[in-house]
């Protein structure tokens, strides 16, 4: 049962750690990759149904600089070049023989920087979850007070401060290799 706090504990810091890569691979870094525009969302078929774009559409990347789109169904290639328009990501989608080819134009030392500081806030949005994550489970280990020993609670502490330290450790880490990857030409 007490051991069940750090396990919970553990499973929902790497939930956290999960979205913020997920997240962090949403980061123009100056090469193409499918996660960029993956997930922007589209009217499909006159608005009747909003999806995102991996779901009616394949992403290929056709070189560093060039994402190619192809739709499953032709009818919404339309939607698709609105969608990456509206999307507001700095690209400008084209309709080029059946495929959208979305290229992505060279960062410049400003654009860099912006990325930069966009990864560092959510690295700290990461640590506000992680230590979210911590306070809930102190929370539930004083609970236990009068239950079980003193020895015992003061070691899910411990169990649970390390945690914390390791997880914000693997985000420092994250911040660091997208910052390194952003600022290399």
């Amino acid at each position: 049962m007490n051991n069940d706090i750090v396990k919970e504990t553990k499973d929902r810091m790497q939930l956290a750690l999960d979205v913020l890569t997920k997240d962090f691979a949403t980061i123009r870094t100056g090469k193409a990759s499918p996660s960029l525009i993956e997930n922007v969302v589209i009217s499909a078929y006159g608005g009747a149904a909003k999806m995102k774009l991996n779901e009616v559409a394949m992403i290929n990347v056709v070189d560093t600089q060039t994402l190619a789109v192809t739709p499953f169904d032709q009818a919404v290639i339309g939607e698709i070049q609105k969608g990456i328009t509206e999307a507001n990501l700095g690209v400008t989608p084209i309709i080029d023989a059946g495929i959208v080819r979305v290229t992505l134009p060279q960062l410049n030392e400003e654009r860099r920087k912006e990325y930069v500081k966009l990864a560092n806030q959510k690295a700290e949005s990461g640590k506000v979850m992680m230590r979210q994550s911590r306070h809930e489970s102190m929370g539930s280990i004083e609970h236990l007070e009068g239950t079980v020993s003193e020895d015992e609670t003061d070691r899910l502490k411990k169990e649970v401060q390390k945690l914390t330290d390791e997880f914000i450790e693997k985000i420092d880490s994250m911040r660091n290799e997208k910052e390194k990857e952003l600022m290399t030409l």
